[in-house]
């Protein structure tokens, strides 16, 4: 039962780590998905509608990377698997209010801004009293194109100007990290998954043990407990006074010779015991002999 337990404990983490690996893995392909989506947004779709966001009077969103990312984000989070996911681009200087990084986020941007090999962060942090599991990625402003519209205000677009105004957003340089794109998971869904996982391992885990325990009962009952059971039987017999050892047939075969046969422990027991039984028998028979030959005298 101890081992049975700390095998538990050992295969609970061992779940936990596979759900968050997995969850994790899942993370980086949606932000390889959001990049693909940027990418698209600011070569394709942002360049075909450059005269009408000159001319509108209202800002076109969807020629913002940002924005299309996170618009393709909210489809995936129709699906079950993704449903409790968060996106978002956390950036020090955002045109958009609800892209500000808090403080731990600019703790993030900053830190992928002190070492530019940095590629990845992952791990929890606290919102609002609940775990999250986040996993971050720097966002750096690598083409002249993402400036038009977050270089100097005066070269902004002016419907984009009318709606964000011309305080945040703007001053961004070429080569520099804005931001960091982060997705969010709450650690219970990690729980649920690691869960999920380790019911899955216990059962057949469960299941394995009982036909491992049902083999070995099987096994002892046929090695070990049918043979002294059957011994227990003869040496009650013997206690009563039947002959159970000496040949009783035509192939000189007797009661034990079915245990003697053995090359197991029950084999040798029963072969000790049918010579200690052979012996008293001889012994009974001498006396007999001698008691029948006295009262003939």
């Amino acid at each position: 039962f101890v081992g049975i337990l700390v095998s538990g404990l050992i295969l609970s983490a061992a779940m936990g780590q596979k759900a968050e690996g997995e969850i994790v893995q899942r993370a980086e392909i949606l932000i390889q998905t959001m990049n693909a989506v940027r990418t698209y947004t600011s070569e394709n779709v942002g360049p075909h509608l450059t005269d009408d966001l000159a001319e509108a009077s209202v800002f076109i969103p969807e020629t913002v990377p940002a924005y299309s990312a996170r618009e393709v984000f909210e489809e995936f989070r129709e699906a079950d698997e993704y449903k409790d996911f968060l996106y978002k681009e956390a950036t020090l200087n955002p045109t958009n209010p609800r892209d500000q990084a808090d403080e731990f986020e600019t703790q993030v941007v900053n830190k992928f801004r002190d070492s530019s090999e940095l590629n990845e962060l992952k791990g929890y942090r606290k919102v609002d009293g609940n775990k999250l599991l986040y996993i971050s990625r720097p966002l750096k402003i690598e083409k002249e194109s993402y400036l038009e519209c977050h270089g100097r205000p005066s070269a902004a677009p002016r419907s984009m100007r009318t709606t964000y105004g011309t305080e945040n957003g703007y001053g961004w340089k070429l080569g520099e990290i804005v931001a960091a794109q982060t997705i969010y998971v709450p650690s219970s869904q990690v729980f649920v998954e690691g869960n999920r996982y380790l019911l899955l391992v216990v059962t057949i885990f469960i299941s394995v043990f009982a036909i491992v325990i049902g083999l070995i009962n099987r096994l002892l009952k046929t090695t070990v407990v049918n043979p002294l059971s059957q011994l227990n039987k003869l040496i009650r017999d013997i206690s009563l006074g039947q002959r159970v050892t000496l040949p009783d047939s035509s192939d000189g075969s007797t009661a034990l010779s079915g245990l003697t046969s053995r090359t197991d422990e029950p084999g040798q027991l029963a072969r000790a015991f049918e010579q200690m039984a052979n012996e008293i028998v001889l012994r009974e028979q001498s006396l007999t002999h001698a008691k029948e030959s006295a009262e003939a005298t």
